[in-house]
């Protein structure tokens, strides 16, 4: 393949690189967000479907996160692509503070209370009490999700605004540029090529 390493990387290192990027989590931001910024879309629309996605990634459905994303997005007619692109809000440096609080939550109100594990945390203690983490994690992510998702529509949807507007001035800008560039090639032109009066 054209794009794959030659070497597959170790799994411990792609663990690594996972919750700890080598060129940091703050470039990736940046880049993802210049990239939504840019989306064809409203900015209504883009901070909805960029909701959604945070929406998305409160419930316990790892592995669905964008479909569910996508899928609400879909239903209310916010922007497919950015609701892809605000699943990343549930991140391997998020998803414990996201887990423990929808987990909680969702203890004190459904009172389903999971006892911990004599042995240890296993594969087959998290079988045993799948239906006791599952119920709570899903109630409880309901309503931080919804905070969490109404606080970056507010938050995307002035900023998306501003970057299409000074975007929309910038190529305003350069189109009365090339204009007035061809203009004046155009004047240039004529006079060159006009014929020259005899005397």
């Amino acid at each position: 393949m054209v794009f794959k390493r030659r070497d597959r990387a170790p799994f411990w290192n792609r663990i690594r690189q996972s919750l700890s990027p080598r060129k940091g989590w703050r470039r990736g931001y940046v880049y993802i967000a210049m990239r939504m910024q840019r989306l064809p879309d409203t900015p209504h629309r883009i901070a909805l479907g960029f909701s959604c996605g945070v929406l998305s990634s409160f419930t316990p459905l790892f592995g669905f996160h964008i479909l569910l994303a996508a899928a609400l997005a879909f239903l209310t007619r916010g922007n497919v692509l950015a609701s892809a692109v605000g699943t990343l809000a549930g991140n391997p440096v998020t998803f414990p503070l996201i887990a423990s609080a929808s987990f909680w939550m969702g203890s004190q109100i459904t009172g389903i209370h999971v006892e911990p594990p004599v042995h240890g945390y296993g594969f087959a203690w998290l079988w045993d009490n799948l239906d006791a983490i599952f119920v709570p994690y899903l109630v409880g992510g309901i309503l931080p999700g919804l905070a969490a998702s109404v606080g970056f529509y507010l938050l995307v949807r002035p900023a998306v605004a501003a970057f299409q507007n000074q975007r929309r001035l910038l190529l305003t800008a350069r189109a009365k540029k090339r204009v007035k560039e061809h203009s004046a090639r155009v004047t240039l032109h004529r006079r060159l090529t006009a014929p020259t009066k005899k005397v």
